[in-house]
C-alpha cells in the first residue's frame, strides 16, 4: 500500500475519532432524558414502524457514525495481502469495541442516553462499509502494483582493480603508490578545522 495513502488514512481516521469523541462528550441541553435502552433492537423496530423517511433517518443516524472506521482502519493498518475474512473480522471487532467505548462515554455526558442499538447499528455500519468498499480498493491496489514497472536498483559503476587499469601512453602500467604516501597526502589535503 502506498505510503501516502496509508498516512492519509491514519490522519483521516484520527480526525474522525476525535469528532466522534467530541460528539459523544459534548453537553446536550435537554429538559429531560429517557431511560437507558438496554433492550437490543427495540428502537430499530420502533423506527421501522414509523416507515418512510423517518425510519431511514433514524436508522442512518445509527449506521453512519462508525461507517468510516470500516474503511479507514483497514487502509491505515491493514495490508492488501491479508485475507478478506481476517480483515473483516478485525475491523468489525474494532468497530464494536469503539462503539461500546463511545456509548459508555456518552452515558456519562449530560443529555446523552446509553443505547445498545447505537453499538449494534454502528458495528453494522462499519461492517457494511468494509464489505462494500475495502475489497474493491484492495483489488485496485493489487492491480496497480502488478502493472507498475518494477524498480530496478542501479548498480554503482565498477571501479577497475589496480591490475586492470589502463596502461599509460608509453605502454607501461602506473606504479602503485605506497600506503604511507597516501596517508601523508590525505593528511595534508584534509581541511583543518
Amino acid at each position: 500500500m502506498p505510503y501516502r495513502l496509508r498516512t492519509a488514512s491514519r490522519v483521516l481516521l484520527g480526525l474522525h475519532l476525535l469528532l466522534l469523541g467530541w460528539l459523544s462528550l459534548r453537553q446536550v441541553p435537554a429538559a429531560w432524558t429517557s431511560p437507558p435502552n438496554l433492550t437490543p433492537l427495540a428502537p430499530v423496530r420502533q423506527a421501522l414502524s414509523l416507515g418512510g423517511a423517518a425510519a431511514v433517518r433514524q436508522l442512518g443516524s445509527g449506521l453512519l457514525p462508525l461507517a468510516p472506521v470500516g474503511v479507514l482502519l483497514p487502509l491505515a493498518v491493514g495490508s492488501p495481502s491479508r485475507s478478506r475474512l481476517a480483515s473483516f473480522l478485525r475491523t468489525t471487532a474494532a468497530a464494536a469495541l469503539l462503539g461500546t467505548a463511545l456509548e459508555i462515554l456518552e452515558g456519562w455526558a449530560p443529555g446523552h442516553v446509553l443505547d445498545v442499538d447505537d453499538i449494534l447499528l454502528g458495528t453494522a455500519g462499519a461492517a457494511l462499509a468494509h464489505l462494500l468498499l475495502v475489497p474493491p480498493l484492495r483489488a485496485l491496489e493489487r492491480r496497480r502494483t502488478a502493472t507498475a514497472p518494477a524498480a530496478r536498483p542501479t548498480a554503482p559503476a565498477a571501479v577497475p582493480a589496480p591490475a586492470e587499469r589502463a596502461e599509460g601512453r608509453d605502454g607501461t602500467r602506473p606504479r602503485p603508490v605506497p600506503a604511507a604516501a597516501l596517508s601523508v597526502l590525505g593528511s595534508t589535503a584534509a581541511p583543518r578545522g
